[in-house]
Order: C-alpha cells, then sequence, then structure tokens
C-alpha cells in the first residue's frame, strides 16, 4: 500500500544521521536509584572486561568515596593525572579533558555525570565534557542517579525534602547509547549504610536520619525503573520508524478512540477514558475528516467538544485529514505503536452487500490490532459510528452542478463537427477527460453527475441511431457500461486526490507560515518587533484579532503596540500567574472572548498571547497546536532580546567597573604619598618645642584627623580594587573566632570609649577556616558603622552561635535602622545608608566587607529589627577543623 511505502527523505536523513552517529563516540549510563546501589563498582566491573578483551580503557575521574571494594576493583586500570586548578585559597583536582583528548583511549570512565566542575575549567559541567570526548569518537562510561535527572529533579526534592542541585539535562540521557540499571532492594540498601559500605559512620548516621530512609529509596526506585521503561519504550518506537516496521507492537496496553462529535462521541471518550484509568495505560482520541464529512458548523462545533472532553480527560488528540477513515486510523495506531482501538457498535440495519463497516475493514487491513465496540444510545439521532461515512443531506452546490453539465455540453458541441474525422473511442477520452476536470475542481458529486451526463449526451448524440437513447448495436452497451464505471472510479480517485493534496498544501502553507515567523523573529533586538511580528501571525494564519501583552521587571503585564483584541486583563493576569491557558474554549473563565496562551520560555514565563477568535467557535487541535507553537517562538525571541540586553549591559558595567578600578587605582597610589606626608608633619609639628597650644593644636589635630581619614578612604579605594581584580590571596588558617572579635574591638577601642559593648559568643564555637586580618577588617567596618549612624552612648551587641553547616556572628545596635528598600543596595560600592548625610565616608566600607566575606565563602547581610535599631548578620562556613592524631608529641 502507499500509505506504508518509505518515505525517500526520510531515508536520507536517516542514513544521515546513523553516519553521524557512527562517527560519534558511544555513551553507556550506570542508572541508579541512589548512591550506594554499587553503580561505579558495576561500571568498573565492566571496564575491567573490556581490559580482558583487549581494549584500551582508563579511568578519567572516578569516586570511590572510600570504599575499599571500589578501590580494588579501580586497580590495573590506567588513571588520567588530574589536573589542578587554584581556586580561592585552595589547589583543586579536575578532569584533564585535553589530556584525555590528546591521549585519546577507546574507552574512558566518567564517574558522576552531574558533577560541577570547578570555576576555571573549560566547561562547567562534567557532562559537557563528555560530549565533547563523544565528538571526539571516545566511548564513554558513566553513572547518574534518578535525583540528577533535570525533569525529575523537583519530585525527587518534594519526595526526600533535599533539593539536589547538579543535574543532568534529559536529552543526554535520552541520546546515550545504552543504559545499564544497577539496582538493589532498599532494605539491603540501608543494611549496606549501616555497615559504612556506601559513606564514612558520621554521614551514614546523617544519611539514614534525612535522606536513606526506606519510603524514599522506594519512591526512588521506582522512578528509576519507570524512568528506564520509558527510555526503553522510546528506543522501541525509534526502532520501528527506523525499520519502517508496520506491525503493532503490543509491548505495553495502550488505546485508540475514533471519535465524532455528539452525544455518541461523548460516549465512546468516557468509555475509552475508564478502560485508560483502569489499566493505567495511555491513550488517543482520534477524528478523522473526509470530504463531505459534515452538514453544517455545528457538527464541527460538536466534534471539537469531544476532542477537549477527551483532551481533559487525559488523551493525546489529533485530527486527520484522509479519503477514508480505516486506512487513517490504522495508519496512525502503527505509527504511535496503539495495540487497541475503541469505536462506537453499530446498529443493525440495512446496506449494500459491498458497504463495510469501519471495525470490519480495520479487521481486513490490520490483524494485529484489537477493535473494542462501545454500546451506543439509539435514541442519538446521528448517522452510523461505524458504517463509513455517507454524504449527510446537505446544502446543495449548484455551480458545481451547472459546470459538470457545462463542460459535458461544450464537450458535445466541440466534437460534434468531428464525427466521422475521429473514433467514437476518442470522443469517449474527452468525456472522461471532462469527469476528471471536475472532479478536481468541484469534488466527487459534481464529477459522478458529470460522468452520467457524459454517458446520456455520448449515447444521444454520437451512437447511431443519432437523436435517440436507441442502441442499434448492443456492443454500445458494454461500451458505456464501461465508460461510466471509468468515470466513475477517475472521478473519486480524482476527488480523493483533491482532498489529500489540500491537506498536504494547507500544512505546507501552515510550515512555511512557521518558517517565516521564526525567521523574522531571530532578526529582532526589541519585544515591540515580536509583537508585531506574532499578531501578523496570527492575522494572517487564522484571520484573529490578537494581542500580545509582556511582563516588565516587576512581572506586571504591558501591552505592547498594534493590538487588535480587547483583552480581559484579569484572565491575562491568571494565565499569566499559573502559566496555564484560559478563557475562551478552555475550563478556566470560558466566558471571555479572548483565549489567553502563556509565553512560556526556558527560564520563565515572559507574558502571555491574546487571541480572539470572534464566532468561530472552539479551535481544533492542529489549530491549538499552531498557536502554542506560535507563542513558544515569540516567547523565546523575548527571552532572547532580554538576556541580550542583559549581556550589553554586563558588558557595559564590566567595562565601565575596570576603567573605574584603574583610575581609581592611579589616584589613590598617587594620593598616598601627600597624605603620608602631612601625617607626618602634622606629627612632626606636635613635637617642636616649645608645643604648641590652644588654637595651634586644633589646627594641627584637625589637619592630622584629616589627613588619617582621607588616608583611610584612599586604602578603601585601594582594597576594593584589589578585592574585584581578584590580587587578594588569603592567609586562611584554622583558629577561634573569639580573637578576632577581640582584636576588632581593639581596633575600635577609640570610637566605642564611650559605648556599652556586650559580646555573647557561644562556648562551642568551632575553630573556623578564614584570614584573620580581612575578618578583623568586616567586624570593624561593621562596628565603625554602627558608631557613625547611632547616638552616642547607645550600646552595641555582638552574638555569635555555632549552626550545622555555619556560624553566624550578629552585631546589632540602637539606632534608627536600615533605609526601608534598601537593605541590599548599601552593600553596593559608593552606596550609604543616607544619601544625603553629613556622616564621613565614600559608601565602600559594606562592599569591601561583601567582599571579603565572598571570598571566604560565607555571606553578610542587613536588616532592621522589629524593637528598632539595625543587624547585621554574618554568616561562615564551619568546613573539618584538622584532628590532632597526637603524632607531633614528644615521648615522655
Amino acid at each position: 500500500m502507499d500509505i506504508e511505502r518509505p518515505d525517500p527523505d526520510k531515508l536520507l536523513s536517516q542514513v544521515q544521521a546513523d553516519e553521524a552517529r557512527a562517527r560519534r563516540g558511544k555513551l553507556k549510563i550506570f542508572f541508579g536509584a541512589s548512591a550506594g546501589v554499587g553503580k561505579t563498582y558495576a561500571m568498573l566491573g565492566d571496564a575491567r572486561q573490556q581490559v580482558l578483551r583487549g581494549t584500551d580503557v582508563v579511568i578519567g575521574v572516578v569516586e570511590t568515596h572510600g570504599r575499599m571494594e571500589t578501590e580494588a576493583m579501580a586497580d590495573g586500570i590506567e588513571r588520567l593525572p588530574l589536573r589542578e586548578i587554584p581556586y580561592r585559597d585552595r589547589v583543586l583536582k579536575e578532569f584533564d579533558l585535553d589530556a584525555a583528548l590528546a591521549r585519546k583511549p577507546a574507552v574512558i570512565l566518567m564517574d558522576e555525570l552531574a558533577h560541577s566542575n570547578v570555576a576555571g575549567s573549560r566547561q562547567p559541567k562534567r557532562w559537557q565534557d563528555v560530549e565533547e570526548l563523544l565528538d571526539a569518537g571516545i566511548d564513554v562510561y558513566s553513572t547518574v542517579n534518578v535525583q540528577h535527572l533535570e525533569s525529575l529533579n523537583d519530585i525527587v526534592s518534594g519526595i526526600t525534602g533535599i533539593r539536589v542541585w547538579e543535574t543532568v539535562p534529559d536529552r543526554v540521557f535520552d541520546d546515550a547509547d545504552e543504559v545499564v540499571v544497577v539496582d538493589f532492594p532498599p532494605d539491603e540498601l540501608i543494611e549496606r549504610l549501616r555497615q559504612g559500605k556506601v559513606y564514612l559512620p558520621e554521614q551514614a548516621r546523617l544519611a539514614s536520619k534525612n535522606f536513606f530512609r526506606k519510603g524514599n529509596l522506594l519512591a526512588l526506585r521506582e522512578l528509576s525503573l519507570r524512568r528506564t521503561a520509558n527510555r526503553v519504550d522510546d528506543e522501541m518506537q525509534a526502532y520501528r520508524k527506523r525499520s519502517s516496521t508496520a506491525p503493532v507492537w503490543p509491548t505495553r496496553e495502550s488505546l485508540l478512540a475514533c471519535v465524532e462529535g455528539g452525544e455518541r462521541g461523548e460516549k465512546i471518550v468516557r468509555s475509552c477514558a475508564r478502560l485508560a484509568a483502569q489499566f493505567d495505560v495511555p491513550w488517543h482520541a482520534v477524528h478523522v475528516e473526509t470530504s463531505g464529512r459534515y452538514a453544517s458548523d455545528r457538527q464541527r462545533q460538536d466534534m471539537l467538544h469531544v476532542l477537549k472532553l477527551a483532551q481533559d480527560l487525559g488523551a493525546t488528540t489529533a485530527t486527520l485529514s484522509a479519503p477514508a477513515v480505516a486506512p487513517a486510523l490504522v495508519r496512525y495506531a502503527r505509527e504511535h505503536n496503539l495495540s487497541r482501538l475503541v469505536m462506537g457498535r453499530a446498529h443493525r440495519r440495512w446496506r449494500w452487500p459491498w458497504q463495510h463497516t469501519i471495525g470490519e475493514a480495520i479487521e481486513a487491513e490490520a490483524a494485529d490490532l484489537d477493535v473494542l465496540r462501545v454500546a451506543l444510545p439509539r435514541n442519538v439521532e446521528t448517522r452510523d459510528e461505524e458504517v463509513r461515512p455517507q454524504a449527510s443531506p446537505r446544502r446543495i452546490h449548484w455551480k458545481g452542478y451547472a459546470a459538470a453539465a457545462g463542460l459535458c455540453a461544450a464537450v458535445t458541441i466541440a466534437t460534434t463537427p468531428l464525427l466521422g474525422l475521429i473514433d467514437l473511442t476518442n470522443i469517449v477520452m474527452l468525456f472522461l477527460l471532462a469527469v476528471v476536470g471536475v472532479a478536481l475542481v468541484f469534488g466527487r458529486g459534481p464529477a459522478v453527475f458529470a460522468a452520467f451526463i457524459g454517458v446520456g449526451l455520448f449515447d444521444f448524440f454520437f451512437v447511431p441511431p443519432r437523436f435517440t437513447f436507441a442502441v442499434s448495436d448492443v456492443q454500445y452497451v458494454l461500451t458505456f457500461a464501461v465508460m461510466l464505471v471509468v468515470a466513475l472510479v477517475v472521478g473519486q480517485l480524482t476527488a480523493g486526490l483533491r482532498v489529500q493534496v489540500d491537506a498536504v498544501t494547507e500544512r505546507e502553507r501552515r510550515v512555511r507560515g512557521l518558517y517565516e515567523m521564526s525567521r523574522e523573529l531571530s532578526a529582532t533586538l526589541m519585544p515591540e518587533q515580536v509583537a508585531e511580528i506574532g499578531l501578523r501571525f496570527v492575522a494572517a494564519e487564522f484571520g484573529f484579532k490578537s494581542a500580545v501583552l509582556v511582563a516588565d521587571e516587576q512581572d506586571h503585564l504591558q501591552t505592547m503596540p498594534g493590538a487588535t483584541a480587547e483583552v480581559d486583563t484579569g484572565v491575562a493576569q491568571w494565565a499569566f500567574e499559573r502559566g496555564i491557558a484560559a478563557g475562551h474554549g478552555t475550563d478556566t473563565l470560558p466566558a471571555s472572548k479572548c483565549l489567553v496562551l502563556p509565553l512560556k520560555a526556558t527560564m520563565r514565563l515572559r507574558g502571555v498571547l491574546a487571541v480572539e477568535p470572534g464566532g468561530k467557535g472552539l479551535l481544533d487541535p492542529e489549530q491549538r497546536r499552531l498557536l502554542d507553537t506560535c507563542a513558544s517562538l515569540m516567547a523565546i525571541s523575548i527571552e532572547r532580546i532580554h538576556y541580550f540586553d542583559i549581556a550589553q549591559k554586563t558588558t557595559v558595567q564590566m567595562e565601565s567597573e575596570r576603567l573605574r578600578n584603574s583610575l581609581l587605582s592611579a589616584i589613590s597610589h598617587d594620593l598616598r604619598t601627600p597624605l603620608a606626608s602631612l601625617v607626618g608633619l602634622a606629627d612632626t609639628l606636635q613635637m617642636t618645642r616649645p608645643a604648641p597650644t590652644g588654637q595651634q593644636l586644633e589646627v594641627i589635630e584637625s589637619m592630622r584627623n584629616s589627613a588619617t581619614r582621607m588616608n583611610a578612604l584612599v586604602n578603601n579605594l585601594l582594597d576594593m580594587a584589589r578585592l574585584e581584580s581578584g590580587a587578594v590571596q588569603l592567609n586562611r588558617q584554622w583558629q577561634p573566632l573569639e580573637e578576632v572579635v577581640g582584636s576588632a574591638l581593639g581596633a575600635c577601642n577609640h570610637a566605642l570609649e564611650k559605648r556599652p559593648i556586650t559580646v555573647n559568643l557561644s562556648p562551642d564555637l568551632p575553630l573556623l577556616h578564614f584570614d584573620a586580618g580581612l575578618l578583623e577588617r568586616v567586624l570593624v567596618n561593621v562596628l565603625e558603622n554602627a558608631c557613625k549612624y547611632t547616638p552616642e552612648g547607645t550600646p552595641i551587641e555582638i552574638r555569635a552561635r555555632a549552626e550545622s553547616d555555619n556560624v553566624v556572628v550578629c552585631i546589632d545596635d540602637h539606632g534608627p535602622g536600615l533605609p526601608h528598600g534598601r537593605e541590599e543596595a548599601i552593600f553596593e560600592k559608593f552606596e550609604r545608608g543616607k544619601r544625603e548625610s553629613a556622616t564621613p565616608g565614600v559608601g565602600l566600607g559594606l562592599a569591601i566587607c561583601r567582599a571579603i566575606m565572598q571570598a571566604h565563602g560565607g555571606t553578610i547581610r542587613g536588616e532592621t529589627r522589629k524593637e528598632g535599631g539595625a543587624r547585621f548578620i554574618i554568616t561562615l562556613p564551619r568546613g573539618k577543623p584538622p584532628t590532632d592524631d597526637g603524632a607531633d608529641e614528644l615521648p615522655d
């Protein structure tokens, strides 16, 4: 059959894809539900088998987590040296991609596919390193847990209560050449955890209370097995397409409902939905459009209501255009590997012996499909659901029939003078040609009419005796019969071909429209341009009024210029906030005139597209999918413009910062020498004899204080420039926090001498890893700010406590607090608590504090206390201090 003939373009694309895949390396993933199931061990075991076969295998990265049996499996396999990368004040080891590409083994082991590389690596993620290795033709073995898959990350965090930040795109998992599931029963995994075979004892104790609970492990195990089953199903579908396999493989239950409009269609949809729910299987609902199918637009709207009901009940819906129902259903079922068809059961009625029901046609054409018939009510006035569609009573288009009669008359007039010059068989061919022309232009009905009219005119004007319907030779009876049958068959085939050509032309027009739209969107630089292109596409393709609303920085929807539809802002805001279509034709606010579609981009919602169908009722699935595609293209373009603007602003800001830092550094260096001279001159004047008194002493002290304050500002400028350039090397040591607090109070002794100071440090504070000089600078800056912006004599409180992962230091004052809404702005460079303030300073102290804390991996933030006054909260990571094993002690 023609519908099963392979598409040459698809075959060519498949050959090209196979050639590209042959040049690319193979990715093998060992997939598990959680840590400890043995993924790395299984990967190493497979690698050892490859080594025994003579394959060149190397270890790029393997994380054994101290497990002795895993370490033993890695012995004997070549390891690539790791690359050392400086990171802050430490040197970390990472996978050396360049060394692996230069070594180019046959197989390389890359454990923990979701790992994030250290800043300074070529790629931010390990899976990106793996893709580069695959492009170089190197086979890769890797491991990944189910919680690291991007699409399941939020589901796993909802189950376990723990968010995993390192993820792998599902595309990488789906494109893998082989996935090996490494499974382990939850009870045995928990026992392995207790035995210390998964984590070290302290880590195992914490894990057993949080992540490694039996309920969590059961849920993760089900997720991993389901995700693998879905991948296997996708592989099977891809193989069927590549090999052009026609029969359905019933590897899992699946249902296909053949639906029509009205109550009978609703009965089929609900019955199929119940079956799908009982079997827990996916299902599709399909409607097949043929020529002359509907008597009115009401029938079409009834059908669209049925399809919408199916979609609401969880079905995948589609509308197919085909000359016959049964072949279209069989083709769709085989393309989607749907093993069972659900349709209505026809009530007995009289029909011609050669007329078959749809179910009988499917059984004759596809013996591999099961057909389930649903009992339908008799009291519904509609045609037999299962019988091939007949032309319903409808308004006759007399134009086509008149054209058929006129064309046949024209053929008669044109060929009458030729009688005797050409054979009658040639005149028959001209009448058949007229039937073909009528079928191409006007369809089946006029073509059938032309066939009968042509036979009658041929008999009356050309067959002897002429001008009578009598026949002198019985042979002409056979000629009339053959002529009529050929005319009817050719007319039917031509009309069917016309239907298919119209469908293909419409599909091609829509694809061309989308292509032109996407090409225009790729060149846009403003959201207004995106809106203009989208509105023009909707008007050209559908003839609908429309409007585009784009979200601003505060997530307020702004209507773009050129809108032609009146949009209910409440409906638009609801659709935007929830990311769900609303309005006309949906279950949410269906009374609205507009259908509102959210503009969903990769990172976030960018706005909404509002379409006003007018009086056309519901949209069919193809129209809705086309609108969804249009909205998606617009959203991606708006997001591209957004990030393009951010990139431009960031580039300008970075260049401005670089120039400003260079200028400040140069000016600061030039200022330090005269400032030092001024301070030295003031000190010299104070030591002169006789000693200065009165007004002279005040001038000297004022000069010295001003020069000292200016020198401090210059030092702040230099420190800020050095911190931002990364020139500061931290001298981090394990030391107690109490000493730094004491030294900071000592450094601020002059400023704090008239203030009561309360220090409350928790006795269980651990040793911390920090640069004492820089952390003292942070505390001094915060304390000096407290002195500057609070009344003299008000108390200052310093408290510190230990948490599970951090140590928190709080510094409270009893002043006016922080300006409302500017709690974060005060940490920016050259920002001050009060824009118009007589307090000396340039607004760099807190910016330096934040830069220092970020270099330590900590944070600093400010807030206004409920009881009044400001609070600055400093957090430092606890880390794991070294243990003293007594190796350095002297013997007695």
